[in-house]
């Protein structure tokens, strides 16, 4: 998806022109994936801009580089205050996508990165729907989720995505929207870049993390309002065939948000259109994202 350039970007604490951003070739990171990052969006709101859950991914990103481990400098406050002010300099109150990344610099060829540089970067740009469609047809992929027996998978790292990427790519070869992956057990683990919902006789449920899933701040949202919305979310293994047979099934995750599934390997979901709890779900987030349910305005952050 093409995206739309802005001013500056944001690294290792100074405001830096678009096209100044540059890092050397032998970056070790852009070898050998050794890098964390967050998606985070914001959202316009009567003439300002809301920053969804900003510290509860923040917090993500800071766990998640002690995971490879990154000994950076960066601290929760920090980044949230980098990211406000990035999107004021940017002049951004329309929809917007924020990637803050933490990552190993240039220091050497080798696999050890042992006093290497951990450099910050943090990048904001207009950003509209991820899927065209709010409806969308997927497949099962042949490519397994990856398992904390090799990689680590509850960790946002770069690296990882490579797993994820071949997964989309030959999804989107074969004619779907996007892919679901399987954990090493062969149950359901995550979509390529999302967390996944089943509903069957109103009951909602959801891998746990022990499927291999990165714990998606979207997904926790949904959770929430599910339980607000009367119905309770069991997280537990979910098999292939009990997607076949769900009445709704549908995405989370930040760029994807609340998208229903209505189609899997060939086969039609329930209606074979959005479902009704797909549907008072996803209303719900949009009206918490773009700050007009008061029970979850803590979930917000105001840019202007």
């Amino acid at each position: 998806m093409p995206i739309q350039e802005v001013e500056y970007i944001w690294m290792n604490g100074e405001f830096i022109k678009w096209n100044k951003a540059k890092v050397p070739i032998l970056t070790h990171a852009l070898h050998y994936g050794t890098a964390v990052f967050e998606g985070i969006r914001a959202y316009p709101s009567e003439n300002n801009l809301l920053i969804f859950r900003l510290k509860d991914h923040l917090e993500r990103l800071i766990e998640s580089a002690k995971v490879l481990p990154l000994e950076h400098s960066q601290s929760v406050t920090k980044l949230e205050n980098a990211i406000i002010e990035l999107l004021k300099i940017n002049k951004l109150k329309e929809s917007s996508y924020i990637r803050p990344l933490i990552f190993v610099g240039y220091g050497g060829i080798g696999l050890n990165f042992t006093g290497f540089p951990i450099d910050t970067a943090i990048i904001a740009f207009p950003f509209g729907k991820y899927f065209e469609n709010p409806e969308i047809k997927v497949c099962i992929s042949n490519w397994k989720r990856i398992s904390d027996e090799s990689m680590p998978p509850q960790a946002k790292a770069s690296g990882n995505y490579l797993n994820s990427v071949m997964a989309k790519l030959d999804a989107l070869k074969a004619g779907f929207d996007d892919a679901i992956m399987l954990d090493k057990n062969s149950t359901v683990s995550e979509g390529t870049g999302e967390n996944i919902f089943v509903v069957k006789n109103g009951q909602i449920s959801t891998p746990p993390t022990s499927s291999s899933i990165l714990v998606g701040i979207t997904r926790d949202s949904v959770i929430q309002i599910s339980k607000d919305l009367g119905t309770e979310v069991n997280e537990r293994e979910i098999s292939r065939i009990e997607l076949y047979q769900a009445d709704e099934v549908f995405f989370t995750g930040t760029a994807a948000e609340v998208t229903s599934i209505i189609e899997i390997d060939n086969r039609k979901i329930g209606t074979g259109r959005i479902g009704e709890l797909t549907t008072k779900i996803r209303e719900k987030y949009s009206g918490a994202v773009y700050g007009k349910e008061e029970m979850y305005k803590h979930w917000t952050t105001e840019v202007y």
